[in-house]
């Protein structure tokens, strides 16, 4: 038996994975803002939207990882 890691139900195994697909998601959103932002002429509206859709993806992240780590005060 391996008592190292703890049990994780299918519903947690399925938020962590939901978490890392947002992660990855979040920060190729990064790479594209930083991408645009280095052209000789950036498009600000485009740049502006993306920036918008890394903020909601973080918020969802901050929300799941929540659920999977709830606040216990001690």
């Amino acid at each position: 038996m391996n008592d190292d890691q703890p049990f994780l139900s299918e519903d947690e195994l399925a938020l962590h994975a939901q978490v890392k697909a947002l992660r990855l998601e979040h920060a190729d959103l990064e790479a594209s803002i930083e991408a645009l932002g280095h052209m000789p002429v950036p498009d600000q509206l485009l740049i502006a939207r993306l920036k918008r859709k890394k903020l909601q993806l973080r918020d969802e992240i901050v929300k799941i990882e929540s659920r999977i780590l709830p606040d216990i005060i001690a």
